[in-house]
C-alpha cells in the first residue's frame, strides 16, 4: 500500500490512535511505550500490513523536527536547583563519556569483523561511525520512562540521567557527522580540524541557546497577545527558529534548543501552565510520530541477517562499554556510591536518536550503510526490551528507589510565575483539632483524647476562624474527600481536611 494525498491523513491518524491505545496496555505491564510505538510501525510496515515508507531523508527530517521539540521541552522540565549539584558528572558523561563509548564499541565492532561468522567486514572508520551513532543515551526514552513511571531515585541520579541524556546528543551528532565525512572523503581528514569543528559547534550552540532563551523569556513576559492560547504557539516557533539559525551558522542546533529550554524553564514566565501543557502534548505527539516513522522505515526481515552481530555489539555496550565509561568518567566524583554508578551503567538507554543518526550514512552513501542502520535498529530494540523494562526493578534491587516527588497540589491550581505569591497545602489532623478544642474549652492539656470526648462534652467544633495564620496568608479552598469547599470563617473543620493557602512572597 502506497502513501498518497488521499489516504495519508487517515493512515497517520489511525496509526497515532492505535499507538495510544496500545501504549495504555503496555504501561500497565511495565513495557516502555516508545517500544510499542516502534512495534506498531513495524507491524504496519512493508513486512507487516504492507505500508510502504522508504525515505531516509523523510525520516531524518521528522526526527530533526521531533527532537528539537523533545529537547526543548526536556530542558524546560529540568530545574537548575536539581542539576546544579550534578553538573560535573552530567557534563563529563555527556562529552567524554560519548567519546569513550564510541572508542570502546567501535574497536569491538572492528575486531568482530575478523570473525567470518558475524558477516561485518567493517573498516576501522566505519566501525567507529557505527559506534558513534549509538554513543548517546536517548533523551526521549529517558525522559519518557522516568516521568511516565514516576520513578524516584536517591543520590541525585534522576537529574544526572536527565542532564546526560539531554545534553549528550550534540556530541554524538558531531562525532557521527565527522566520522561520516572521513568515511566518504578519507583523504581530507584532519584531527585538528575535527576538534576545532566540535569546539565551534559547542560554542555557537551554547551562545545562541542561552541568549535565545533569555530573549524568549523577555518577549513572552512583555508581549501582549490577544489570546492566551497563542503563547504556546509562539514558544514552539521560537524553538524552531533557534534550531534553524544555529544550524545555519554551523552550530549545534540540538544543544541550542536544550539550553534555551533550560533558560526558559528556570525563569519567571507568563502563562507557564498553558505553555507547559502544550509543549508536553507536542512532545508526546512527536515521540509517537518519530517512533512510528522509524518502525515503518525498517524492514524487519532484514534484521535477522544482522542479529548475531547486533547481539554481540549490544551486549558489549550494555555490560562492558557503558560500565567502563561510567566508572572511569565518575572517578573524580567520589561522593557517588558504587551502586549508583551501577545503576547509571544500566540505564544507558538507546532509542530514536541512534536510529535517526544512522540515516545519515544511508543518505550519504557510506559503505555498508544499510547494514549499519539495521544493526542500530536491532540494538535499540534490544536496549528498550532489556533495559527499558527493568529500570524500576533495578532501582529497587539496588535500594535506590524513593517515592516520586509530588508535583502540583490536590486542587490542580497553579499561579502565574509573575505573581509574587505562593500556594501551600495544610492537612489537618485529629490531634491538631483536639489541641484547639482544649484551648477553646480551657481544659487541662491532654484532657481530650479523641473526637468522641469532644462530642460527649458537647463542645463546639473547630471553625476556620479558630486557626491562626501568619500575616499575609489566606485560606482559598478546603478539600474534604472528593468535595471542594469555598470557605468562610464559620465553616467547621474536620480531620483530614486539606487547606489551600496563598501567601505573599514577602511573608514567606
Amino acid at each position: 500500500m502506497l502513501f498518497n494525498p488521499e489516504n495519508l491523513l487517515l493512515l497517520s491518524a489511525l496509526l497515532v490512535f492505535i499507538s495510544i491505545l496500545i501504549s495504555k496496555t503496555g504501561y500497565r505491564f511495565g513495557i516502555p511505550t516508545l517500544l510499542l510505538f516502534l512495534f506498531t510501525g513495524m507491524f504496519f510496515g512493508s513486512d507487516g500490513l504492507g505500508l510502504q515508507f522508504d525515505s531516509p531523508k523523510g525520516a531524518q527530517f521528522i526526527g530533526m523536527f521531533s527532537l528539537s521539540i523533545i529537547l526543548f521541552t526536556g530542558g524546560m522540565d529540568t530545574k537548575f536547583r536539581d542539576i546544579r549539584p550534578v553538573v560535573g558528572p552530567g557534563v563529563v558523561l555527556s562529552t567524554l563519556g560519548v567519546v569513550m563509548t564510541t572508542a570502546l564499541t567501535g574497536t569491538f565492532a572492528y575486531v568482530l569483523s575478523f570473525f567470518p561468522g558475524f558477516n561485518l567486514e567493517l573498516s576501522i572508520v566505519v566501525a567507529m561511525l557505527l559506534a558513534a551513532t549509538m554513543s548517546s543515551t536517548d533523551s526521549a526514552s529517558v525522559f519518557s520512562l522516568l516521568r511516565s513511571q514516576g520513578i524516584g531515585l536517591r543520590h541525585n541520579l534522576r537529574p544526572v540521567l536527565e542532564l546526560e541524556s539531554g545534553s549528550n546528543d550534540p556530541m554524538a551528532y558531531m562525532l557521527t557527522i565527522a566520522l561520516m565525512e572521513v568515511a566518504v572523503f578519507p583523504g581530507e581528514f584532519s584531527f585538528v580540524s575535527l576538534l576545532s569543528n566540535i569546539g565551534l559547534q559547542f560554542a555557537i550552540g551554547g551562545i545562541i541557546g542561552y541568549y535565545g532563551g533569555r530573549a524568549s523569556v523577555w518577549l513572552i513576559n512583555r508581549i501582549d497577545l490577544p489570546n492566551a492560547t497563542l503563547y504556546p504557539v509562539l514558544l514552539l516557533s521560537i524553538s524552531f527558529i533557534l534550531f534553524t539559525v544555529t544550524d545555519l551558522t554551523k552550530g549545534n542546533g540540538y544543544l541550542a534548543v536544550y539550553i534555551a529550554g533550560l533558560v526558559v524553564g528556570n525563569e519567571r514566565l507568563s502563562y507557564r501552565r498553558e505553555m507547559t501543557t502544550f509543549m508536553e502534548g507536542m512532545t508526546w505527539l512527536m515521540q509517537i510520530i518519530m517512533f512510528l516513522t522509524l518502525g515503518l522505515l525498517v524492514n524487519p526481515s532484514e534484521l535477522f541477517d544482522v542479529a548475531l552481530a547486533s547481539l554481540a555489539i549490544g551486549f558489549f555496550m550494555m555490560f562492558v562499554a557503558r560500565p567502563i565509561t561510567v566508572f572511569l568518567c565518575l572517578l573524580p566524583f567520589g561522593a557517588i556510591p558504587s551502586k549508583a554508578k551501577i545503576f547509571l551503567s544500566w540505564v544507558g538507554l538507546r532509542g530514536a536518536v541512534p536510529i535517526i543518526f544512522a540515516t545519515y550514512p544511508l543518505i550519504h552513501g557510506v559503505s555498508h550503510a544499510p547494514m549499519l542502520f539495521n544493526i542500530v535498529f536491532f540494538i535499540t530494540l534490544l536496549s528498550l526490551l532489556l533495559q527499558g523494562t527493568t529500570i524500576s526493578m533495578f532501582a529497587k534491587w539496588l535500594n535506590l528507589d524513593t517515592p516520586p516527588e509530588k508535583t502540583g497540589n490536590e486542587f490542580g491550581i497553579e499561579l502565574p510565575d509573575h505573581l509574587p505569591s505562593r500556594l501551600n497545602e495544610i492537612v489537618l489532623t485529629e490531634k491538631q483539632l483536639l489541641k484547639i478544642q482544649e484551648r477553646k474549652a480551657t481544659l487541662p492539656a491532654d484532657t481530650l483524647q479523641s473526637e468522641m470526648d469532644v462530642l460527649a462534652l458537647h463542645l463546639p467544633p473547630v471553625r476556620l476562624s479558630d486557626l491562626t495564620f501568619p500575616t499575609g496568608t489566606l485560606v482559598m479552598l478546603i478539600k474534604r474527600g472528593s468535595s471542594v469547599i469555598v470557605p468562610n470563617g464559620k465553616i467547621e473543620l474536620h480531620p483530614e481536611d486539606i487547606l489551600l493557602t496563598i501567601t505573599h512572597d514577602d511573608e514567606i
